[in-house]
């Protein structure tokens, strides 16, 4: 890290050391992330695949669908409470407080995940769950908080460091974290993780005076009756819940359902209501109000979109292991290796794409943000067509070439690079004055509402190793891709003049 710092160039803050020309501070928040996403990518590599190994050969036994249940409604939680997160962030913590404590969190989640019990491993699942929430709603406000001036030309290369930070913790974390758990011993795999976040806690702490003093500030403070009231609502519905699942409990009657279904419902729920309490705002103007009517056909399909996206830690996971040869040249491989496909071909394309947008702008020829869409969606249906065909090649006990599912991580790559960075650049511009701030998180809430999904579906019975699972799935997103191509007219004049 050392080695990046430079001598700033004479101007008001001449002398003062920075970070690749950026603020010192940078360097810290971006390997906190780097680390914390590291030890992420690295435990979720290993989730599905430790979920449903045989009890002999170190894990959990579950069934394909119980595993794929667990994966979708774990990772919808944590972009649902990226929303309470942010809250915490704003109203009673502070963005730095919030991410101290969100990491310290995180890291004792990894460590009971690392204890060889089944009831330590789900409480350390929530921790993770719990804690990722919470610090992905504040780190990036931190990053902002380092340039005051809004119109500080550095601001967006700021943030395209930090967002290589995240994507260089995600593929280095397979290769490592998911080659010890398998090869070696789950439980080692999910410690490594722990000592991640371990690493990244000590860079954010040696960073703390280069950070700004805005992300120690509270920009608007609970009153403390007002503080009073949500900790004895909190605690009336905890107990509340302790109380229906000890019933449940004594009664003999207790699965993982119990925990699975409540949670993908909220997944289900919360977000329908959170948009429809949005729109119908009679404090919103009639321009606002039409602008929202335009954002949830973005909101649907996005969440169409990253429904089919995250089962790459999954289903995909689980077709690597059962249905995929983990040799190629001659060189084997463990199966949570094709995780750092993803990070890679992003690191890869995303300069790509900013060059491609930026010239096809100057020749007038840039697509609209709804062909984007459009195209993002028909992407990741094509990717699910490829699998489809996969599926089939592998029936009986024949296993495919690793490269098929090469292609569908690259094909499904650039339909994100097409989708996630105009959906969040789109989400600032189509939000109501009043929830600028709160509608970031309504964006993530279509991840929630995705995975919510795709959990509904395992709970109820579907198969996903049938080329039927890929084959609907696939068909939904082309078909809903087409569908925003055929209406992009209606939508755009819905969007009150937003480009």
């Amino acid at each position: 890290m050392a080695s990046s710092l430079t001598k700033a160039p004479a101007g008001p803050a001449g002398g003062e050391k920075t970070f690749l020309g950026h603020p010192r501070g940078l360097a810290y928040l971006f390997m906190t992330e780097m680390w914390e996403r590291y030890s992420f990518y690295g435990m979720r590599a290993l989730l599905v695949l430790y979920l449903a190994t045989n009890v002999a050969d170190g894990g959990l036994g579950m069934k394909d669908a119980t595993a794929v249940a667990i994966y979708s409604v774990y990772n919808a939680m944590v972009y649902l409470l990226a929303l309470p997160g942010g809250w915490l962030g704003d109203r009673v913590w502070g963005a730095r407080k919030s991410v101290a404590i969100a990491g310290a969190v995180i890291m004792t989640g990894h460590f009971l995940l690392a204890v060889p019990a089944e009831f330590s491993f789900f409480i350390g699942l929530a921790f993770i769950a719990a804690g990722s929430g919470v610090l992905k709603a504040n780190i990036s406000t931190m990053v902002g908080q380092l340039y005051p001036d809004k119109n500080d030309p550095r601001r967006d290369g700021g943030f395209t460091i930090f967002y290589m930070g995240i994507n260089l913790g995600a593929f280095l974390a397979p290769l490592s974290i998911g080659a010890v758990g398998q090869k070696v011993n789950w439980h080692l795999g999910f410690a490594m993780a722990g000592v991640g976040m371990a690493i990244g806690l000590v860079c954010f702490y040696f960073g703390y005076r280069h950070l700004s003093p805005e992300s120690s500030k509270i920009p608007n403070p609970l009153p403390a009756d007002e503080r009073s009231s949500l900790v004895k609502k909190g605690l009336i519905w905890l107990g509340v819940a302790a109380a229906g699942y000890a019933v449940v409990g004594l009664a003999g009657a207790f699965s993982i359902d119990w925990v699975l279904w409540p949670l993908t419902i909220l997944g289900l729920v919360l977000p329908a209501w959170y948009l429809f309490r949005i729109k119908r705002d009679k404090e919103l103007s009639p321009l606002e109000q039409t602008r929202m009517s335009g954002y949830i056909w973005f909101f649907v399909a996005a969440a169409v979109f990253w429904g089919i996206y995250d089962q790459t830690g999954s289903v995909l996971s689980l077709f690597a292991k059962d249905n995929t040869e983990s040799t190629l040249f001659g060189f084997d491989f463990p199966e949570s290796w094709f995780q750092s496909l993803n990070p890679l071909f992003v690191m890869a394309l995303a300069p790509l794409f900013a060059i491609l947008w930026v010239a096809l702008f100057k020749r007038n020829k840039e697509p609209s943000t709804l062909t984007k869409f459009s195209g993002a969606l028909v992407l990741v249906g094509v990717s699910f067509g490829v699998m489809m065909v996969a599926q089939g090649m592998s029936a009986g006990d024949a296993k495919v070439s690793p490269m098929w599912l090469v292609s569908v991580y690259f094909i499904q790559t650039v339909g994100e690079l097409c989708l996630s960075p105009v959906g969040l650049s789109l989400t600032t511009k189509l939000a109501p004055q009043k929830y600028a701030a709160q509608m970031m998180g309504v964006w993530f809430l279509a991840v929630t509402a995705g995975d919510s999904v795709i959990a509904l579906l395992q709970l109820i019975g579907a198969p996903t190793d049938t080329q039927g699972w890929f084959a609907s799935q696939g068909a939904v997103a082309a078909l809903a891709g087409v569908a925003i191509f055929m209406y992009r007219r209606k939508v755009k004049a819905m969007m009150g003049g937003v480009h």
